[in-house]
């Protein structure tokens, strides 16, 4: 849980809040609402943005590190803090700071994880208002990773990602992440996927199985992606960096998300380097990092 690694400190919230990467990631079918129904593994890996929450009794302030980065009721994080709020039934506020390690758009959950860690804050702030299923429900009103990043770890997401089903952790292993420099709108991908005829259907079962014996080779054969029906298609780029990871030793490469950020698996650190030394010359997005 999120909440485990929050520092309180008088009105005050330090907060990490991390990426994560989709092992698996199906589409299997659309909502009345049009939203798509979704099941997926995440995971979380050790790369992560810094959250600041001060609790107020005035507006909600938002400063970050990232230039581009809205500070107004556009970012996720703004609100979150309304939404917590709205739920309590009162008037408050909060000073959040942003420190962004997490690249923006791409894939990684930042954003969410972002969210959830201001909620997760406020919640400590306020005595514990809301217990862990009504703070997901809370989050999932916000997007559809909020609650995973309120939990973490390894977990099965379905419906619209609000329905979390722990799983035992991928072993552990390094995890390199390139974000090339491009933008890929989720519901662009959503839209494309819908017309698309498929031929990635990723296998789940097989995964959660992989997961349960602890079998890394077999985990790294069952990362799949349905996006890439859409992606890989339209953005060579990504084609490129994972068939750059695979010749550099990675274990297994796949697309995070809706994209663009592309993760490799590594067991052996020399490899990982090199393959990280070598992409972060034409990359700048670049992460070597492991799983949590």
């Amino acid at each position: 849980m999120l909440s485990d690694s929050i520092v309180i400190t008088g009105n005050r919230a330090m907060a990490r809040s991390f990426a994560k990467i989709n092992l698996t990631l199906d589409i299997v079918g659309v909502r009345e609402n049009g939203y798509h129904n979704l099941k997926t593994i995440m995971q979380s890996v050790n790369l992560s943005d810094i959250i600041i929450v001060d609790k107020t009794d005035g507006e909600i302030k938002i400063t970050t590190n990232k230039k581009g980065l809205p500070t107004n009721n556009k970012n996720i994080a703004y609100k979150a803090c309304q939404a917590y709020y709205n739920a309590l039934g009162k008037v408050g506020g909060a000073k959040i700071l942003i420190h962004k390690n997490i690249p923006i758009s791409a894939g990684l959950a930042g954003g969410s994880g972002n969210a959830a860690a201001v909620l997760a804050s406020l919640n400590m702030l306020n005595s514990y208002a809301f217990s862990d299923e009504e703070l997901m429900q809370i989050g999932s009103t916000l997007g559809a990773d909020v609650p995973y990043c309120l939990m973490g770890q390894t977990q099965l997401a379905e419906g619209i990602g609000d329905v979390l089903t722990v799983l035992p952790p991928l072993p552990k292993c390094y995890v390199l992440l390139v974000t090339p420099p491009i933008s890929i709108s989720t519901p662009w991908a959503y839209k494309e996927f819908d017309k698309c005829e498929r031929t990635i259907f990723p296998d789940n079962d097989k995964m959660i199985e992989a997961l349960k014996n602890q079998n890394y080779h077999s985990i790294c054969e069952n990362l799949s992606n349905a996006f890439e029906d859409v992606t890989l298609k339209e953005y060579n780029v990504i084609s490129s960096i994972k068939e750059k990871m695979l010749s550099l030793g990675a274990d297994g490469a796949i697309m995070s998300g809706s994209g663009p950020t592309v993760f490799g698996l590594f067991t052996d650190i020399k490899k990982a380097k090199a393959a990280h030394d070598s992409l972060c010359r034409t990359y700048k997005d670049t992460y070597l990092t492991t799983t949590l």
